[in-house]
């Protein structure tokens, strides 16, 4: 596939240099022209540019002055200024007050216009791209500092726990007593557990390349019901599972099984506690190499208040059952890597129901 052209835009109050730039470059690069500043500035309005080229000495307004104003609502071209002048002083100043990337003397050549302009373009990229590292890399601070706060303390508070526990089991006589503490140490294990779990899906997910292959659903539904079967079947929960795939779906299926696992997870542990005709409901369908796939069910659902936070790294919507809090952030994460979206309905007290689409690879 071809790659675009770069954008310029070339200033100039000159007409007859504006004809003639645009006749020389228009096979090379994308030319857009301004006869002066304040056009340069309503084209900039409506579009997008990797490099600007402007004649030094223009009426009213300088390149250098453009420049200036260009570099502050405008700061993403980069800027290079034409000049038959070799006043030193005055480059300098437009280096400074423009931040011109280069300047070129009048009368210019083709060649040194061309290589000055995908030299530009190479600064461009570049600066793009630190530019997208340094945010990304502010995020994982951000996400850093918060994944060792909680991490430190939701794998202290059930080993605490279970210390205090075991004090009192030292002392206890009370077979009975003994039995219940018991329970509780069962129960901060499990947290430990889930925790844990939780966060080897976490690196494996954030880490790993993708691995596409053609997906067959039902095996994956098939899968995910044996792996539930003593939960549902234990928690009285009706599962209800169908798939409708037509056609080949190529995707990662161990990210997929992610995603459908954590849902699952979800819908099965936050059931009401004393809830009648418990159901969850698993319905996938795959046509025109696009999967939406529904997890529903009639559990204790959740806050509207909440709703935009539960893919949150650590958020927990709820205190009932042994969540980590970053099964549903790895769920949109995992989605993230396959390019796909999730929507959440819900309503407290009478369930929830997911939906997830993902595009074929």
């Amino acid at each position: 596939m071809k790659s675009e052209k770069i954008k310029v835009l070339y200033v100039d109050d000159e007409e007859n240099n504006l004809l003639a730039f645009k006749a020389s470059f228009r096979f090379d690069f994308n030319i857009k022209l301004a006869n002066s500043p304040e056009e340069a500035f309503k084209i900039l309005d409506e579009e997008e540019f990797q490099i600007i080229l402007s004649d030094f000495r223009m009426p009213f307004m300088t390149g250098v002055e453009m420049f200036e104003k260009i570099r502050v609502n405008y700061p993403e071209p980069v800027r290079m200024l034409l000049t038959a002048y070799s006043d030193i002083e005055s480059l300098i100043d437009a280096v400074n007050k423009g931040h011109i990337f280069r300047y070129i003397k009048k009368p210019w050549q083709e060649a040194d216009i061309k290589t000055a302009i995908e030299e530009g373009y190479k600064f461009y990229l570049t600066r793009n791209i630190l530019a997208d590292k340094h945010k990304e890399l502010i995020a994982a601070y951000k996400d850093l500092d918060r994944f060792v706060y909680s991490v430190s303390h939701d794998l202290r508070s059930p080993l605490m726990g279970i210390l205090a526990i075991a004090q009192l089991i030292e002392k206890e006589q009370n077979l009975k007593e003994i039995h219940t503490l018991i329970y509780y140490v069962q129960k901060n294990v499990g947290k430990l557990d889930e925790f844990i779990k939780n966060l080897l899906e976490y690196y494996r997910v954030k880490r790993g390349e993708l691995t596409l292959r053609p997906i067959r659903f039902q095996k994956i539904m098939d899968d995910l019901s044996a792996m539930y079967v003593a939960d549902t079947l234990t928690q009285r929960i009706k599962l209800d599972v169908k798939v409708e795939q037509s056609g080949e779906f190529v995707s990662d299926p161990m990210v997929i099984m992610v995603v459908l696992q954590n849902l699952l997870s979800n819908a099965i542990k936050y059931q009401k506690e004393n809830g009648v005709d418990r159901f969850v409901k698993l319905n996938a369908d795959i046509k025109n190499n696009m999967a939406v796939i529904r997890v529903e069910d009639n559990g204790i659902g959740i806050e509207a208040e909440y709703q935009d936070k539960v893919f949150d790294m650590f958020f927990r919507a709820s205190s009932q059952g042994l969540g980590s809090g970053i099964g549903l952030y790895n769920t949109k994460h995992a989605l993230d890597k396959l390019d796909g979206s999730i929507k959440l309905h819900s309503v407290l007290g009478e369930g929830s129901l997911f939906e997830v689409t993902i595009p074929g690879k």
